[in-house]
């Protein structure tokens, strides 16, 4: 987990909250607050359920390391969007530092009824839905009778290095959590994106095959 963010002083690495600049952020829904929230809402929140506090540029770090490689990651300003979204329903508690820290932050925790809205979420019986592919470089593919061969071959390559580099990724990930008994279902979807990451790989090269074929 990264060091956490600073509020009182501006830093590209470590963003001030915006809580703390007076922002009121979007009030929601306060009759039904649970009604409105958006995907990324819960998966911050999701974020919030796991033990400790923790501040915005930490949710961020975190979702970068794990929910990016099956979900996605949110920007930073939007996480503290949602987090304010979250106080607004009584989702999300925050907490700024004491005068004994060198750089003030706000670290943020899940409320008692923020747990069972998430849980109620989570076990919703509705289908969630069909993923959504988007895949510029099978963009660039369809698209290959407009291109040089030898460029469309070095999109592809460029793909299967950065793949790779992402492999490595969810398995530092897969390392940093190994033993920790709150992050088993983490680790599943973690796996997962180690075995898709795999295909896609394979996929690459196979399609690198195909178009030496043409």
């Amino acid at each position: 987990m990264s060091k956490g963010d600073h509020e009182s002083t501006a830093h590209p690495a470590d963003p001030v909250d915006p809580a703390d600049l007076g922002d009121p952020g979007d009030p929601g829904d306060p009759g039904d607050p649970g009604e409105s929230l958006p995907p990324t809402a819960w998966a911050v929140l999701g974020l919030l359920s796991f033990p400790g506090e923790r501040t915005g540029y930490e949710l961020k770090k975190w979702a970068d390391s794990s929910l990016r490689f099956f979900y996605w990651s949110p920007a930073i300003s939007q996480i503290y969007a949602e987090l304010r979204r979250l106080e607004s329903c009584g989702y999300a508690t925050s907490r700024r530092s004491g005068p004994e820290e060198p750089r003030a932050k706000r670290a943020y925790a899940i409320t008692d009824a923020g747990r069972t809205a998430l849980s109620r979420w989570a076990s919703a019986g509705q289908d969630p839905g069909a993923p959504v592919l988007k895949h510029p470089l099978l963009l660039r593919v369809w698209l290959g009778h407009l291109t040089q061969p030898e460029q469309l071959r070095a999109l592809v390559h460029e793909h299967v290095a950065r793949t790779r580099g992402e492999l490595k990724e969810v398995r530092d990930a897969l390392a940093r959590a190994d033993g920790v008994e709150a992050w088993g279902h983490p680790q599943i979807a973690l796996r997962w994106s180690e075995r898709r990451l795999i295909s896609e790989v394979e996929l690459a090269e196979a399609m690198l095959g195909d178009l030496e074929g043409l």
